[in-house]
Order: structure tokens, then C-alpha cells, then sequence
């Protein structure tokens, strides 16, 4: 169960890439979360998600040589999750229907995700660095709460400026 939360259904296995591989499989996932249960089942679902990966992957390293491997993927699942939450909230407060999620908040929660998991700028890069499972789930929560104000940002200046 352990290898299973952590590599979130052996995704994480998968080559070449594997934490881009763990962020795309959680697209499906976090869409087919929010069309069943809205805003609320993401949120739950993530926070579930970060506190089961935390357990699995202090599990997994405890006695490992490296403590952040790249199958481990759960931690790239939940910044997704995270990244998707404006994009969620917007459509749930909105009154939309559950199973309308637009490309243009996903494709962007998506890409900004991975780019701030790759680059580690400021925040991110010094939660890479603490030790142990928190700092391998919490460089991808930060990187999925700069993706969401950047896709909120976005989301305001397309439907708000612009009038899209």
C-alpha cells in the first residue's frame, strides 16, 4: 500500500519523466474528482493526498539512500490538485456544470505547475531543500500555489479585462 499511495498507482514507474508523468496522470484524476463532487471533493481529495503521501513516503526513504526518488509521485499529484483549485472553485461557485472543466485553466495550471516543480524559484527551491517527507510533498504544494495565483491572475484579466 505503501509503493501504491506513493507512486500514486505505479505511475511513478513510468519512463522517461516520471514526475511529469505523476502530474499528468493527476489530471484525469482531479477532473473526474471535481465532476463528481465539485470544488469540496478536490479539496478534500488533495488534503487526503498530502497527509497519505507524507506517511508513504516517510515509509518508503526511511532506511533509503535517497530521500526524494523519482518514483515517488504523490507529491507531484497533489501540487497539480493545488494548481487546479482556482479553476475548480470558479466553476463550483459559478454554478457550471460539474463536468465543464475549460482547457485553457488546466493546459496553464498544468505548465506553470511543472515549470516552477523544474526551475524551484525562491520558495520552492528551500522547501526542496528540508529534509525528510515534508520537504519532498512541500516544494510541490508551494509550486501548486504559485501556479493557482497565476492561473487566478489569469482567469481575472481573461474574464475580467479582456471580458472572455
Amino acid at each position: 500500500m505503501i509503493r501504491v499511495i506513493a507512486t500514486f498507482g505505479y505511475v511513478g514507474y513510468l519512463k522517461p519523466a516520471p514526475g511529469t508523468w505523476g502530474t499528468a496522470a493527476a489530471l484525469p484524476v482531479g477532473y473526474l474528482l471535481h465532476a463528481l463532487g465539485g470544488f469540496p471533493a478536490l479539496a478534500v481529495a488533495t488534503a487526503l493526498a498530502f497527509v497519505a503521501g507524507t506517511w508513504a513516503t516517510e515509509r518508503l526513504t526511511r532506511d533509503a539512500q535517497n530521500k526524494d526518488p523519482s518514483e515517488i509521485v504523490i507529491d507531484e499529484v497533489v501540487g497539480m490538485w493545488i494548481a487546479l483549485w482556482p479553476l475548480s472553485a470558479g466553476l463550483w461557485l459559478g454554478g457550471a456544470d460539474p463536468w465543464v472543466f475549460p482547457w485553457p485553466g488546466w493546459v496553464g495550471g498544468f505548465v506553470l505547475f511543472r515549470l516552477f516543480d523544474i526551475w524551484k524559484p525562491g520558495p520552492v527551491g528551500w522547501a526542496d531543500r528540508q529534509p525528510g517527507a515534508m520537504g519532498v510533498m512541500l516544494d510541490d504544494v508551494i509550486a501548486g500555489l504559485a501556479a493557482a495565483v497565476i492561473v487566478t491572475v489569469a482567469a481575472g484579466v481573461a474574464h475580467g479585462v479582456m471580458g472572455v
